[in-house]
């Protein structure tokens, strides 16, 4: 089928943009997205969640020079809320919506590859693989973890794929009819709302594209402490989309699972040093990999990307946990 017209698109999309504190990226940001909203009159609605960094600032001089972009107050603070809030305001009359993540990088043609593709292909959701690239030490070791599969358990929306219809991916384009057909996103979820969202897409027989003709790229946290957070985040998340939908974790989701009640068992070890046999088990393995990356890649990040793929699969599977035993304790779960 081929592709649409640049002027099939003009004033057909809207553009979100969920932030908080994110002065270090939104000015550059939205300068990106600036070429593409004058060429297809592309709202851009930031929705930004009380940011205290200059974030806002820096968004009402931009809006000074353009008019496309929007400053929209997201008292709930969440994801979710922001790009629910931003359809409701600004939706009416549009085909689509584009997610954008402001801790993040884009192509120069980004909107108009996704336009594209939907398309072309009809999808109702269009998704997009993600790579991921740090600046400082750790950073960079926390992206080559996370491109790895010791870091992504070979999610195929993390290191890319040739177009497919999928379950799942990193969230680019909707079709607002369908976005509001299935009530937009939970706004109950911090982290995994795509997840939870793409479930009910599939159940109320929407198609998901995966994309192999644009990308993202991700920039990882800093710290050991903002790392472990986020992964709390995404193992809170994921338990409570499972529990939700009724569903059985996947074999890459099971094994980092297991981390926490692997290291667990470290305190057993006085009574038994066999208890302690797992953890370090999982650590030689982890090490390992990341001493393959650094002779077999020959990345000299590999052994702390291991460091930072552990710490992601404690602090995931603490999360995991920590929600089912929340759950537990309500009585909420199935």
């Amino acid at each position: 089928m081929p592709s649409a017209t640049k002027t099939d698109f003009v004033g057909r999309c809207i553009v979100v943009v969920p932030c908080l504190n994110e002065a270090e990226h939104i000015g550059a940001l939205l300068e990106k997205l600036g070429a593409e909203a004058r060429r297809f009159d592309l709202k851009i609605v930031v929705a930004d969640g009380g940011s205290s960094d200059g974030t806002q600032q820096i968004v009402a001089e931009i809006m000074q020079n353009d008019p496309r972009v929007i400053l929209l107050h997201n008292e709930k603070r969440v994801q979710s809320a922001a790009i629910n809030l931003a359809v409701a305001s600004y939706g009416e009359g549009h085909d689509y919506l584009i997610r954008i993540d402001a801790h993040g990088k884009y192509p120069d043609d980004y909107c108009e590859k996704l336009l594209n593709e939907a398309e072309a292909t009809g999808a109702d959701s269009v998704v997009v693989g993600m790579a991921t690239e740090g600046f400082g030490t750790f950073q960079k070791a926390t992206a080559l973890a996370q491109n790895s599969k010791l870091g992504n358990g070979g999610a195929r929306h993390r290191h890319g794929a040739k177009g497919h219809w999928t379950d799942h991916g990193h969230h680019a384009l909707m079709r607002i009819s369908m976005f509001r057909e299935v009530g937009g996103y939970d706004e109950g979820f911090t982290h995994n709302e795509d997840a939870e969202l793409d479930c009910r897409l599939k159940a109320a027989g929407a198609r998901i594209w995966m994309t192999d003709k644009t990308f993202m790229v991700y920039y990882p946290r800093s710290s050991v402490s903002a790392l472990f957070k986020q992964y709390l985040g995404y193992g809170r998340g994921r338990a409570k989309n499972l529990l939700k939908h009724r569903m059985i974790p996947k074999v890459r989701q099971a094994l980092p699972l297991m981390v926490l009640p692997v290291v667990a068992g470290v305190f057993l070890a006085a009574l038994s040093w066999w208890a302690a046999v797992p953890a370090v088990l999982w650590m030689t393995i982890c090490l390992g990999y990341g001493v393959w990356l650094a002779v077999g890649e020959r990345n000299p990040y590999g052994p702390l990307a291991s460091v930072s793929a552990m710490i992601m699969h404690l602090a995931w599977s603490t999360g995991f946990w920590l929600q089912l035993f929340d759950s537990r304790r309500r009585g909420d779960t199935p």
